[in-house]
């Protein structure tokens, strides 16, 4: 729970199981993450051998985020998180 049990961690996880994302597309996805947040949370992320960072030399500057093969391996409980999460508000709506 150390790795994952964040408000903003789960959500980058789950949005990075489609493939690789665009630092600016990825923090889009993440509706209300500030800039300072983002950059904190995928720095933990990336210490933490969940995500792999790359750079591009490129101008301006191109970021690209991916789940590693220790981010991949949550595949499954991102995926039942969002099932009981969507489950849950069609119950209290």
């Amino acid at each position: 729970m150390n790795l994952i049990g964040t408000k903003w961690k789960p959500l980058i996880l789950f949005h990075l199981l489609e493939g690789p994302l665009r630092s600016g597309m990825l923090q889009k996805h993440i509706l209300g993450i500030s800039n300072k947040m983002f950059t904190q949370t995928v720095r933990e992320l990336e210490k933490d051998g969940l995500i792999t960072r790359k750079v591009f030399p490129v101008v301006p500057p191109r970021v690209e985020y991916e789940l590693s093969a220790r981010g991949k391996s949550l595949e499954n409980i991102l995926k039942n998180l969002d099932e009981w999460g969507s489950k849950d508000i069609q119950e209290e709506i």
